[in-house]
């Protein structure tokens, strides 16, 4: 016999499927056995097959996301002014806004939505600021601040990506 895809190579292998002759070089295995590219029908999972409108919806929600928790941060910010806590909360507002976003697009993961999150993480960031406390002062707060924004943005990427 002689593949299918391939005349010039002999084989004894055939699809589990169809019954297609193939060799080893364009064969695909399966869980069910050996199969065509054809009748394996290689592709994305669905969980990362994330179209155009998936990606403004959950764009969307990361970044809306990101102003409500920029204000929820800076409220408690500004009643518990605690360096740590600014820490807990950058990953609690991390949590929160990827899985937000991962609910609006139906649980589909991708590199841009773990972007938009880690963008939101930022402009929550910024309302935070900008909203109740104003600029960080001082170089120990500045660099707090720098770790809790990765922090923020390390769990948005742990849950999207």
């Amino acid at each position: 016999m002689k593949c299918a895809a391939h005349p010039d190579i002999e084989t004894s292998l055939k699809c589990g499927k169809c019954g297609t002759p193939i060799c080893p070089r364009c064969m695909v295995q399966t869980p069910v056995g050996a199969r065509c590219p054809r009748c394996a029908d290689v592709r994305k999972l669905p969980t990362f097959s994330v179209s155009g409108g998936y990606y403004l919806r959950g764009g969307g929600a990361a970044l809306g996301m990101g102003v409500v928790t920029g204000l929820a941060w800076g409220a408690i910010d500004s009643i518990m002014p605690y360096f740590y806590l600014g820490l807990i909360l950058a990953a609690a507002v991390g949590y929160a806004i990827a899985e937000v976003a991962s609910l609006s697009v139906n649980r589909k993961r991708g590199l841009w939505l773990a972007m938009f999150g880690g963008a939101a993480v930022v402009i929550s960031y910024l309302v935070n600021i900008f909203t109740f406390g104003g600029l960080p002062y001082g170089a120990l707060r500045i660099i707090i601040d720098l770790l809790a924004i990765g922090i923020g943005i390390s769990v948005v990427i742990s849950r999207l990506r």
